[in-house]
């Protein structure tokens, strides 16, 4: 059944990842003990300390996006693509530590569904409880795709096969131990993948002679094929390669707009999977500092993410030869290179035996990671928003509880096939900001003008969602490529500018309908805005009282300072 393998793979690369696996389930084996009931399975009981939830909140997006969607990005784009950590991630990671989390924790919501509910009412809840369940079956399968590569490309079986065993492990850990497995696990994780991406960054840099090294030949290849030029991949802005634009004004615009606020905010302050990790924490002062602890170690990720898919570029015969403007056969799918293959080819000619097995188990852990974050909040989101809420209600907790390992099934299931989707996109990252500008981006709109405008309307809320959603979609169609062969082509806007395009106009159309739409109807009660609305919750609801006698560095506003400074120097630097 196996057919060739892409990784010359020993014996002791084989034990390093069966070591890893076995560790993996044992923490599903041992989490399965502290779950007595739903709380506890969603939740983690709301039992754990900051610095857990923190690396877990950074290594639950340490999945297709961050390894192979970025070294992809890398490869294609250089420099700029650090544009979707400095500006579309940090700012918005802490807002939400800031500014949303008290919210989300103080209101004892178990989902972000659960509370745009209480703000708006079933019609909005149920719009996004839907659109969000989607949306993680889609995401968990690119993971899935990925995952099912790296065992293909290790052992040579047939994709399909690949992706059922790379499925079984995930479910196993999440089915056990609830969030807690998925979380602790992330911890773990973290440390894998950093281990496992460090060693390629240095000893890639080495071979290619340092920075001064890597530039010279970037420049050397620039302008070639699809290749951009050697001032747009050695410098983050304007970011004309990444936007699609070429106006520099206008590539500024779409990247700060369409990524750095719309897809940004919208993906870091209402996406469950993240906002869950900071739910499960022990207060209201851990919660706010999850999201901003999480934020240091991820100014650091593009030096293991998108630096070695630049190396990849002008090292990888295969890389090179694909930016060129040729197609090369082979490649994890087997059905030719791609970008997405930058990391694996890397891996293959730079590391040694007993590093490559430890480079492998780091990608294994980066999509089981993401996989296992999408499964986990899936699963609360069908429990509790839509089968507790429309299907079956009033029934015990165990009965719940049953429900969310019943979805943990569906859902791993489902993601099989919509893995296959994953396959048609050369760049992976192309295919997911798509899928945030659809799903997130309205989402964004909805809440934050919800949050900070008291008069807000549900008819509003629900409209605006379904408006914004379909405006992005209908951007998506009439752009050169953000739905493939199916794209029409009449704007004039391919790859991920495209994506930045659709969700920035959804976020307009989401506001400006909801804000007329709230003009003509009836506003929700004053008096049962408190905890939903900024204006009329009480600072005290807000903030935990101790937090005021911790030393600095265990306070949420000085973390988020000296991160904010942090991410000012590197964009001027870089």
């Amino acid at each position: 059944m196996a057919a060739d393998t892409l990784i010359d793979a020993h014996a002791v690369d084989y034990l390093i990842v069966a070591l890893y696996f076995a560790v993996v389930l044992g923490i599903g084996v041992v989490a399965r003990r502290q779950v007595s009931d739903s709380v506890d399975f969603f939740l983690s009981g709301r039992s754990l300390p900051a610095w857990v939830t923190g690396l877990a909140f950074v290594s639950a997006n340490l999945g297709a996006v961050e390894i192979m969607g970025m070294s992809a990005n890398g490869a294609q784009y250089g420099l700029p693509s650090v544009h979707y950590f400095w500006i579309g991630a940090i700012p918005a990671m802490l807002f939400l530590g800031v500014v949303m989390m008290p919210f989300y924790y103080g209101s004892k919501v178990r989902s972000v569904p659960e509370f745009m509910r209480r703000r708006f009412g079933t019609g909005a809840h149920l719009v996004n409880a839907l659109s969000f369940a989607l949306a993680q079956l889609l995401i968990a399968g690119i993971n899935l795709y990925l995952l099912g590569s790296i065992v293909h490309a290790l052992l040579g079986w047939p994709l399909w096969v690949a992706l059922i065993v790379a499925a079984v492990i995930v479910l196993s850990y999440i089915t056990l131990g609830g969030l807690s497995a998925a979380i602790y696990n992330e911890v773990l994780q973290f440390f894998v993948i950093v281990a496992a991406l460090l060693p390629l960054t240095l000893i890639g840099l080495h071979r290619v002679g340092g920075w001064d090294g890597l530039k010279d030949k970037i420049t050397a290849a620039a302008g070639v094929g699809d290749a951009p030029s050697a001032a747009q991949q050695l410098n983050s802005w304007p970011g004309n390669a990444l936007s699609g634009f070429s106006s520099d004004w206008l590539s500024v615009v779409g990247i700060v707009f369409g990524l750095g606020f719309v897809l940004s905010f919208g993906y870091w302050t209402t996406n469950f999977v993240e906002v869950q990790r900071a739910m499960a924490t022990d207060s209201i002062s851990s919660a706010r500092k999850t999201p901003i602890i999480g934020a240091f170690p991820k100014l650091f990720v593009p030096f293991i993410t998108i630096l070695p898919g630049m190396i990849a570029a002008v090292l990888v015969t295969e890389i090179a030869q694909v930016k060129a403007g040729q197609s090369v056969a082979g490649g994890a799918s087997g059905d030719g290179v791609t970008y997405n293959d930058a990391l694996i080819y890397l891996m293959r000619d730079l590391l040694p035996n007993g590093l490559l097995g430890l480079a492998i188990t780091g990608l294994l852990a980066a999509f089981m990671a993401g996989m296992a974050a999408n499964i986990s909040a899936f699963n609360t989101v069908l429990s509790y928003d839509l089968w507790q809420q429309y299907v079956v209600k009033d029934r015990s907790d165990d009965y719940y509880l049953k429900v969310g390992r019943l979805a943990t099934v569906a859902a791993t299931v489902i993601a099989i096939f919509t893995a296959g989707l994953a396959s048609n996109f050369s760049n992976i990252m192309t295919y997911l900001q798509t899928l945030f500008g659809f799903f997130n981006a309205p989402l964004f709109a909805t809440f934050i003008l919800g949050m900070f405008w008291k008069r807000m309307t549900a008819t509003a809320g629900w409209v605006g969602l379904v408006a914004g959603t379909l405006s992005a979609v209908t951007i998506a169609f009439l752009s050169e490529d953000a739905f493939g062969s199916a794209s029409l082509g009449v704007i004039g806007v391919s790859g991920q500018g495209a994506s930045f395009l659709a969700a920035s106009t959804a976020f307009v159309v989401d506001v400006v309908l909801s804000i007329a739409v709230s003009l003509v109807t009836t506003p929700k009660p004053v008096e049962e805005l408190r905890g939903l609305v900024y204006s009329e919750t009480a600072r005290e609801d807000l903030v935990d009282p101790d937090e005021a006698g911790y030393p600095w560095y265990r306070r949420t506003l000085p973390l988020a300072g000296i991160a904010l400074a942090l991410v000012v120097v590197l964009n001027f630097a870089f």
